[in-house]
């Protein structure tokens, strides 16, 4: 992107997010009473890919928020790791301020251990989610094993690469992505002995060569050590290794039919209520949905929530057929009942090579 654009995109997010931040600045709980210089420093922890979307928009909304609130700076740190992990991580201790998943159940965790309120979908738009991705097969450079289709990656000349799906979001994404197409393509009821569904998936686990711990350590398995002939990932990923880490390397082949990824957040109010940073957490999780980063959401190939935004987006977001995880396999209590927990539907098909 020129510095032409970075600087148009900075000045839209500070005219369309200055009103929201002034408003919260004047009654916030994060400044001191005497309206002293305060520095807040806030911790989001999130999921592997997301991290090159934040390290953006976090200076972005930074600026934004000293500007409207003159005697308080805010810092953005973070925290990237598989997405269940990492909130395994919050739930025994580390201080995040506010999350950014990639999976409702890795939220629903933090609400039982008392540190996210109740209610943290109703207290941002569409159910707290601002984005959502898709699940898309990067291969190498002219498509040299002609992979077209999920039905591809069963194939015994296939070697796949994709994270460990009991620690990182991306890959239980990957996995149930591959189970959806099957039950899809076989007309199957995964509640109903799926056998087709599940031969297809043995095969396909088979031929994985190796279960990284994350998405993005998935990402350098292909691109950099060379691993595998397919790497199942996130779109935004994708475009991203084609983009930039493997450019002129990598195709990225959208399957008939993948699943839908929403990516929730969710101010840790436990945390940020002893800090006295609420308002401003509050205000960073809020300032996603403003156009100007909806816009960088969609910049960076992930699936704004604003339709016209990514209408506006078609060509390097393209229409594709999805599914709705818990509309084919219940709630995430379930699916995490039924396939990821230890002896589990994938442990029971996972294989070694």
């Amino acid at each position: 992107m020129t510095n032409t654009g970075v600087q148009t995109r900075i000045l839209s997010i500070s005219s369309l997010l200055a009103v929201t931040l002034f408003t919260i600045g004047c009654s916030s709980n994060d400044t001191n009473a005497a309206g002293e210089q305060q520095n807040i420093e806030l911790l989001n922890v999130s999921y592997d890919v997301s991290r090159d979307f934040y390290k953006e928009y976090n200076v972005l909304f930074s600026d934004d928020y000293q500007k409207a609130n003159s005697n308080s700076k805010v810092n953005i740190n973070q925290s990237h790791g598989g997405s269940s992990k990492q909130a395994l991580s919050v739930a025994n201790g580390l201080q995040a301020d506010v999350v950014t998943f990639n999976q409702e159940s890795d939220v629903n965790l933090l609400v039982e251990k008392g540190l996210v309120a109740d209610d943290w979908q109703q207290a941002l738009p569409n159910n707290a989610v601002p984005y959502t991705s898709t699940m898309v097969l990067l291969v190498r450079d002219g498509n040299p094993k002609n992979i077209k289709d999920w039905s591809d990656l069963a194939r015994s000349d296939i070697d796949v690469v994709i994270p460990n799906p009991k620690t990182s979001g991306t890959a239980r994404y990957a996995f149930l992505g591959a189970y959806g197409y099957g039950l899809h393509r076989f007309k199957e009821d995964s509640n109903q002995n799926p056998v087709q569904t599940n031969a297809f998936i043995q095969k396909l686990l088979a031929n994985v060569v190796t279960y990284d711990n994350g998405a993005r350590a998935a990402t350098t398995s292909f691109a950099q050590r060379g691993l595998g002939d397919v790497l199942i990932t996130t779109e935004n990923e994708a475009h991203l290794v084609a983009n930039q880490f493997a450019k002129g390397q990598v195709d990225i082949v959208y399957p008939s039919y993948s699943i839908l990824i929403s990516n929730p957040v969710a101010v840790v109010t436990a945390v940020t209520d002893k800090g006295g940073k609420t308002t401003a957490a509050n205000a960073y999780l809020k300032g996603l949905w403003e156009a100007p980063a909806q816009e960088l959401l969609a910049q960076m190939y992930m699936r704004p929530s604003n339709e016209q935004i990514l209408a506006a987006h078609k060509d390097t977001l393209p229409a594709i057929t999805t599914f709705e995880p818990t509309t084919v396999f219940g709630s995430w209590d379930q699916i995490m009942e039924t396939f990821f927990v230890d002896g589990g539907r994938f442990d029971q098909l996972a294989r070694v090579k």
